[in-house]
């Protein structure tokens, strides 16, 4: 299959994306965590505050709060058992399902994603780690400074020499291609974009500077944590400092030195470390390996600053609502973080105020972060918009609306009650939108960047989507809500209901919010 078809496929027709006749071996099911061997460790404290902030400004961070910072990003917070109604003649048949959860949610609670820190501290030997969730721990897999190494791989675009720690966020392919199939290279994408999201809102709380880097020598990048490009590759670098982090765009003598892949290889020995997944049979996937091949910049004069983009005209003599200003929401983000989730059947429908509704938009789009995408004065909420349908908001007629955040306004594309269609136009039906009253959809390009990132783009934008959506969650949570992450629905459908597929836009991710009741399971906190 051809990369274009295919990416065509992930979005409009997504049941060509893998075999008719696929089935998933849930007996030979990978760890939702991925494990080494034999590797040197270093505890992380698991006694992990129930609170986040009121560190010192500008005080160097400990390896305690290290810890603190990757559990609350990625750690595995918490065990629990769900009761499944079974579709048989025997009546009240139930089995049960076991999963382990973290904050952030993920296609399948199958979590494709790994972290890796480069970490900088004084109580901790300086080196290339592995975070292990399913101990709290960190293993080592290199030690040694590697600023030159790393800045030379982000194309000079950071000054790595002021952080105490570098992010990697990586995904291990089969993770979830094991039941999604080919399906999981849009999911991948969008969970590692939920991660970053939250790795922002993490930081931004403990005081943190953060950038995200998109662009960097993939193969140099995979080749100094020992990764095997056929089966995991990293797709974003997030530094963090206790200082400000400017854009490093003002050396851009610097920048123009092309460094490349293969120039960096040769300067630190391969790795070869064991690590073990659970999984006997591992099915090749390669479509994902070709997308990954084609997204891999190879020297850094392949990287480039995005364009201006073109924004949604405003529906002409459409009707516009102007939404309350409020006052500066805050919330506590260790409790949301324990008390969010992703209701499905539990959805009851309430009266949203508008005042909520405001917020909600408002607060979504209120924090930007930098990235080596744009210059210092722009940020990713140009590239993507939140649509919506809305039923049962005070003040707003039922119908389709655009956020117009510039005015914090809506704007109305068409009035009516689209809970029906959007109902129907679930793929798999396991939302009941009729009890929804906020159904959000993120909108991005249609040609998913790659005119000016190639097919790059295309994960980039499912990343840039994916941190607007954890913000969604976290905003809506704190407002007494759930929302429910969907990739199964008609994106054709909506993109008509929205009237943007002539203006070169698509539905990217949909988002059910509204009150929800609680649901009967067992659960623990995996927290001493």
């Amino acid at each position: 299959m051809e990369l274009e078809t295919f990416v065509h496929h992930l979005h409009f027709d997504t049941e060509k994306v893998a075999p008719p006749d696929w089935q998933v071996d849930w007996e030979d099911a990978p760890l939702p965590y991925k494990l080494y061997r034999g590797l040197p460790e270093i505890p992380l404290n698991a006694d992990v505050p129930l609170t986040l902030g009121g560190r010192e400004a500008k005080a160097e961070p400990s390896r305690e709060e290290l810890g603190h910072f990757l559990w609350y990003v990625y750690g595995i917070t918490q065990y629990s058992q769900i009761a499944l109604i079974e579709d048989t003649e025997e009546k009240g048949a139930v089995s049960y399902a076991q999963l382990f959860r973290r904050f952030v949610p993920s296609g399948g609670a199958l979590y494709p994603n790994e972290l890796y820190v480069y970490v900088k501290l004084k109580d901790t030997p300086m080196g290339i780690y592995h975070y292990d969730a399913a101990h709290q721990r960190l293993l080592l897999l290199r030690e040694g400074n590697y600023d030159s190494y790393l800045s030379r791989s982000l194309g000079n675009s950071c000054d790595l020499s002021d952080c105490f720690c570098t992010v990697f966020v990586s995904t291990l392919f089969w993770k979830n291609f094991y039941k999604y199939n080919n399906f999981s290279y849009r999911l991948q994408g969008l969970d590692a974009g939920v991660l970053i999201g939250q790795s922002l809102e993490v930081a931004n709380t403990m005081g943190f500077s953060s950038r995200v880097c998109y662009q960097f020598l993939d193969r140099s990048i995979n080749h100094l944590l020992g990764l095997s490009e056929q089966e995991e590759s990293v797709y974003a670098v997030i530094p963090l400092s206790i200082n400000q982090l400017n854009n490093s765009a003002e050396d851009d003598h610097i920048r123009r030195e092309s460094v490349s892949a293969t120039e960096l290889c040769r300067e630190v020995p391969l790795l070869e470390h064991v690590s073990y997944n659970r999984s006997k049979r591992v099915i090749d996937f390669p479509m994902l390996r070709k997308m990954n091949e084609a997204s891999i910049l190879e020297t850094t004069r392949s990287f480039v600053k995005m364009q201006k983009d073109n924004h949604l005209k405003p529906f002409l003599g459409s009707e516009v609502i102007m939404l309350p200003f409020t006052e500066r929401f805050s919330y506590d983000l260790a409790s949301i973080c324990q008390e969010r989730r992703s209701p499905d059947i539990d959805f009851m429908m309430g009266k949203v105020s508008q005042t909520q509704l405001s917020t909600l938009l408002n607060e979504t789009f209120s924090v930007s972060y930098q990235n080596d995408l744009d210059d210092r004065h722009r940020n990713a909420e140009t590239r993507i918009s939140l649509y919506g349908s809305f039923y049962n908001v005070e003040g707003v007629p039922n119908g389709a609306y655009v956020y117009d955040k510039s005015a914090h306004a809506l704007r109305r594309i068409t009035q009516g009650d689209f809970r029906e269609s959007l109902q129907n136009g679930l793929i798999m039906p396991n939302v009941n939108l009729y009890q929804v009253p906020l159904c959000m959809h993120v909108v991005g390009d249609k040609d998913h960047l790659k005119e000016n990132l190639g097919y790059r783009g295309y994960r980039i934008q499912q990343m840039e989507a994916g941190i607007l959506v954890q913000r969604l969650l976290l905003v809506a949570c704190a407002l007494g809500m759930g929302g429910h992450p969907l990739l199964g629905f008609d994106v054709n459908q909506c993109d008509e209901l929205y009237r943007i597929s002539s203006k070169g836009k698509t539905s990217l991710i949909q988002i059910p919010v509204g009150p929800y009741r609680p649901r009967a399971w067992l659960k623990g906190r995996l927290l001493s």
